[in-house]
């Protein structure tokens, strides 16, 4: 018998309701020449997003994010790694492990972003982008995850210096 988890379901909910829109961005493309992501329309939309419904969202999402990198980097200095953002560019021996300790933290956070800018487009503009969904709901989650876990990092490191400096003398 096969089960399903609540993750399963929304990753799959998101992936049905972004492929049921994208015949219609086709179409869209097709009858205007416009690819919708950055032009201006995108950014004027952008800017509507923050005064329309679901504005919240933009405050809950990336704190969410930033509590959940925090977590992380402080695993991480636990962990004696080194900080994310410089393991992701510079220790490949890192890299894998720190992106799939990401995908983990992020991924239902990720799919109710997408889901949750998908709404917000039809209430607002009654017509849905799912390229825009997709940038807009990784990106909001992406940045303050990772800054928040390198810094969480970061600071995590500095306190264990000064303990074990101060434990030394």
């Amino acid at each position: 018998m096969a089960s399903f988890s609540r993750r399963s379901i929304l990753t799959t909910l998101v992936a049905v309701i972004v492929l049921a829109t994208v015949p219609s961005a086709i179409r869209r493309i097709v009858q205007t020449g416009d690819l919708y992501l950055f032009t201006r329309q995108f950014f004027e939309d952008l800017f509507a997003r923050l005064s329309g419904p679901g504005r919240i969202r933009f405050i809950f999402q990336p704190t969410v994010a930033i509590l959940l990198g925090s977590r992380d980097g402080l695993r991480d200095a636990r962990m004696g790694l080194p900080s994310y953002l410089w393991a992701l560019a510079f220790h490949g021996e890192h890299r894998r492990e720190m992106l799939r300790t990401m995908l983990a933290s992020l991924r239902e956070l990720v799919a109710v972003a997408i889901l949750l800018d998908i709404i917000s487009q039809f209430l607002i503009f009654r017509e849905i982008h799912p390229g825009a969904a997709i940038l807009l709901g990784p990106v909001l989650i992406g940045i303050p995850y990772a800054v928040s876990r390198a810094f969480a990092n970061r600071l995590m490191k500095g306190k264990l210096f000064r303990a074990s400096s101060t434990a030394d003398h």
